[in-house]
C-alpha cells in the first residue's frame, strides 16, 4: 500500500472543520483528518491562518480533482504534493 496524502486548504478553522466532517459523508473516509493551523509567514494574527486538512489516502481511491472541488464549496483548495 502507499502512503498517499492530501491536503486541502482552507481559510479558517471553521471551514476546516466542516469539511473535515463532510469528508465522511462525501468520500467515505472513515480515518478522522488531520488539521493543522497554517500561519503566513510571519504573520501572528490568527485571522492570517489558513488551516490545512490532511488525510491519508492509502490504495489512492480518492480522486484528486473531486477533492479539489470538494474544498472549493468553502472557498479552499487541494495542494499538489
Amino acid at each position: 500500500m502507499s502512503d498517499v496524502r492530501h491536503v486541502l486548504v482552507l481559510p479558517d478553522r471553521e471551514a476546516a472543520e466542516e469539511v473535515a466532517e463532510a469528508l465522511g459523508e462525501r468520500f467515505g473516509v472513515s480515518e478522522e483528518p488531520q488539521l493543522v493551523r497554517d500561519a503566513l509567514a510571519g504573520e501572528d494574527d490568527a485571522e492570517d491562518a489558513q488551516w490545512l486538512v490532511v488525510l491519508r489516502d492509502e490504495g489512492g481511491r480518492l480522486d484528486p480533482g473531486e477533492l479539489d472541488a470538494f474544498a472549493g464549496e468553502w472557498d479552499g483548495w487541494r495542494e499538489e504534493p
